[in-house]
């Protein structure tokens, strides 16, 4: 079967853990992967009979048949280099980082309404986790205040991580608005350093508008919901079910990585990735059907 090429920019934990996951998948081939120095990502790669380049995003826009990279690099790479060179090319931009250059994507919300959008933000981990539930509340009962708390392993933060809380957080505020359907988001991130370490949990508050659809129907979507995100990150699930006292729907998550190529602890990563290429492959069921896969 044919499968649509890619490229990881960034051989870091992430951009291993991606290359891990697109080799399972039937519509990616990993074609490339981008770094700047000769890391252990990069050698890793190599290992794996993946062709490596050292000069970032211009040894992947220099590849003919690349069309789709995943940017696991930082916001401000982003930013200035790797998505305006991806466009130029013609080349679909996954953005993993907080730049928020092109529209954000929640697979299970809006995927289908950015087939054609040429750079797709992923939003972060805790938004991955968390707006599905925002959204199912938000069609049933309206939503004119979301709250979330995403709570992970200190162990499971890198560098990439904790350089841009700040992004996170006003990211994920935003998107908990523009795809969540609420009115007004806020977005808090915890580093837990418990040992041994803890599953990324998340807790979700969502102020309703309308109480009169009942319980029973807001429990009902939030539920939908979290099985639809399970059949692209299986390790997600309902820690606490969802209760309500007065106008306000409260539910915590729970992610468990697969342990592609970080510790099931890592759900943080671990999401953000899954949806990345479950992204990515609708996007190269398309592409197929229209024959742009050389």
């Amino acid at each position: 079967m044919d499968r649509i090429k890619v490229a990881v920019i960034g051989p870091g934990n992430i951009g291993s853990d991606l290359m891990y996951k697109i080799f399972r998948s039937k519509y990616l081939e990993m074609a490339m992967m981008a770094g700047i120095v000769e890391s252990e990502g990069i050698r890793r790669a190599k290992s794996k009979g993946v062709k490596t380049t050292i000069e970032g995003v211009d040894g992947v826009v220099r590849e003919d048949d690349i069309r789709i990279a995943f940017d696991a690099t930082s916001a401000s790479a982003h930013l200035k280099f790797n998505g305006p060179k991806l466009k130029e090319k013609g080349i679909v931009s996954i953005d993993l980082t907080p730049a928020a250059i092109g529209p954000y994507c929640v697979p299970v919300v809006n995927l289908d309404q950015l087939q054609q959008e040429p750079d797709i933000n992923m939003v972060t981990c805790g938004g991955q986790a968390t707006i599905p539930v925002v959204y199912a509340v938000s069609q049933v009962a309206g939503a004119a205040y979301a709250e979330i708390v995403a709570c992970i392993s200190s162990k499971s933060a890198g560098p990439g991580t904790r350089a841009n809380m700040d992004e996170f957080t006003e990211t994920t505020s935003k998107a908990l608005e523009v795809v969540g359907g609420a009115d007004k988001g806020k977005a808090i991130i915890v580093l837990n350093p418990a040992e041994p370490p803890l599953m990324m949990t998340n807790t979700i508050s969502v102020k309703v508008k309308d109480t009169s659809v009942g319980f029973d129907r807001i429990r009902e979507a939030i539920e939908k919901m979290v099985d639809e995100v399970k059949t692209y990150v299986p390790g997600y699930k309902l820690r606490v079910p969802p209760t309500m006292e007065g106008d306000r729907v409260t539910a915590i998550v729970q992610v468990e990585g697969q342990a592609d190529f970080l510790p099931a602890y890592s759900g943080n990563l671990d999401i953000i990735n899954s949806a990345a290429v479950a992204a990515a492959e609708k996007i190269a069921e398309r592409m197929l059907r229209e024959g742009r896969n050389g």
